[in-house]
């Protein structure tokens, strides 16, 4: 892509700025040229593209607080980053601010298994953390499809989930304790190795906020005891609302399995086609369920799910006999979003979460949609806690493509909210649902998010632009009452 020549003013301030951050974080931790901008231009919504007008990489606390110091004092915007694999643009870089990346801060600094914690730096990857404590019979729960590459730091932004979620909890069931570096530079520590905060749950709050209010430098996570037996069914069904239908019956009965998954046709086959793990090609839908504990709990309610899938019309079913079975199952599961990548151009992966009485509904509404865009759709999603993950396919080549997947990506989400559920379950806004948080939420709940911003972020400085369709200054809010004009964010960059 042709980026257009700066001008002599943006030369010069970043000339500027470079220098004052060289004086905090020398060495290479600095990148001005354009070339090495690029690499930071995006994150997972590739469609669209910003080079920052400086990178900075800290190592330290002390860094990152300076950077900070400095960014207030001269009135710079500031988007934090980790590893970039936010799908919501939540990391969408700004022509005229800071992007401030924290790969460096990738050090695991303590292991506690008398406490059940570990406590890392936000660079660590969330696989990572399960990697160092397994020998010990430990993991970490939390477990997105991207746990090789994503971090803890960015799975706190985001309140990131994964396949276990349905038992065991999103991030912000995970963590205990928080060191955060707030805008004007002051370190603080919110909770511990306790698991329970004795004041306002701060860290719920820090959890899932984005970027917007701190960035974060330290995390105490839980860590688990690796359950002693873990088995898993592979389900097929004639269709998607018989899937729906046998999920909703698992958990009116009373079954909470350790991650319950579901996937359409197009995703059996592209992950098939990938991975080989076995699935049946001539089902609709395919569920893949977990039950773990206990050998005598797990045969107990192995036998129960079993017959409720074929109370269900399941079509065909098979029990994983040993560990490696198992985890083959999950295997295409885990791979489904790269599977798609080998069927299309181009993919659109959304994130909504329904009631899940409402699934087999929403997901028939879904195949509907496709047909009225004219796009195909692959669903690939947490079943058990309603979390949907459609991927649009699409052709970014095309003329208009790419609109038509954004639109139809926009009415996933409104009937998301529609039927009761929320614009995200783990993506996060971002820049993706900024402009769909008044299907979800009305003016004066937008205020008070905001408020929230500006006990932190006054100046409105860190990760500007995400979130918030209409922004107002901190000064503006305190005398909101109630605001009848909408202003639009500027066009945003667009590949």
């Amino acid at each position: 892509m042709h980026m257009p020549e700066p001008d002599a003013a943006v030369i010069a301030r970043r000339a500027e700025i470079a220098t004052a951050l060289r004086r905090i974080v020398p060495g290479d931790g600095v990148i001005v040229s354009a070339p090495e901008r690029r690499a930071y231009e995006s994150d997972g919504l590739t469609a669209y593209r910003q080079p920052p007008l400086v990178v900075v990489l800290p190592e330290t606390v002390a860094q990152v607080s300076a950077v900070l110091r400095y960014c207030k004092a001269e009135g710079i915007k500031v988007v934090p980053r980790g590893a970039g694999t936010s799908l919501s643009g939540g990391a969408l870089p700004l022509a005229d601010g800071i992007l401030l990346g924290m790969g460096k801060f990738n050090r695991i600094l303590e292991i506690d298994y008398a406490n059940r914690c570990v406590t890392v730096q936000p660079g660590v990857t969330n696989l990572g953390v399960t990697h160092a404590v397994e020998a010990a019979g430990f993991y970490y729960a939390p477990d997105p499809s991207s746990q090789i590459a994503c971090t803890i730091g960015g799975n706190i932004a985001e309140n990131s989930g994964g396949v276990h979620c349905l038992k065991y909890g999103l991030t912000t069931n995970n963590v205990l304790g928080l060191e955060m570096v707030l805008i004007d530079g002051e370190v603080i520590r919110l909770g511990g190795k306790h698991l329970d905060a004795d004041c306002y749950d701060l860290i719920g709050v820090v959890t899932g906020s984005e970027g917007l209010l701190g960035v974060v430098t330290e995390v105490t996570l839980r860590i688990l005891k690796k359950p002693s037996t873990a088995r898993a069914l592979l389900v097929g069904f004639p269709s998607v609302e018989d899937a729906g239908n046998c999920v909703a019956a698992i958990i009116a009965a009373g079954i909470i399995p350790g991650g319950m998954e579901m996937m359409d046709r197009p995703a059996i086959h592209a992950a098939e086609a990938f991975v080989h793990a076995g699935y049946p090609l001539d089902a609709e839908a395919l569920l893949i369920v977990e039950l773990d504990g206990p050998e005598a709990e797990v045969d107990h309610l192995i036998a129960r799910v079993e017959g409720l899938a074929r109370d269900n019309r399941a079509a065909s079913l098979r029990i994983s006999r040993n560990d490696d079975e198992r985890l083959s199952f999950w295997a295409g599961r885990k791979a489904a979003f790269p599977a798609v990548g080998r069927i299309s151009p181009d993919y659109y992966c959304m994130d909504g979460t329904i009631p899940r009485g409402r699934l087999a509904e929403v997901l028939v509404r879904i195949g509907e949609l496709s047909r009225q865009h004219g796009l195909r759709v692959a669903n690939v999603f947490h079943a058990g806690d309603g979390n949907l993950h459609p991927l649009i396919l699409y052709d970014a080549n095309k003329p208009g493509e790419i609109e038509r997947a954004e639109a139809f990506g926009a009415d996933i989400l409104k009937l998301c909210v529609a039927v009761g559920g929320v614009l995200t379950g783990e993506h996060g806004v971002g820049v993706e649902k900024r402009d769909l948080m008044p299907a979800m939420f009305d003016e004066a709940d937008l205020a008070q998010q905001q408020r929230l911003k500006c006990a932190f972020d006054p100046d409105g400085l860190l990760n500007p632009g995400k979130v918030f369709p209409t922004l107002h200054r901190c000064a503006e809010l305190g005398r909101l009452h109630v605001h009848h004009g909408q202003v639009p964010h500027p066009d945003l960059p667009r590949f």
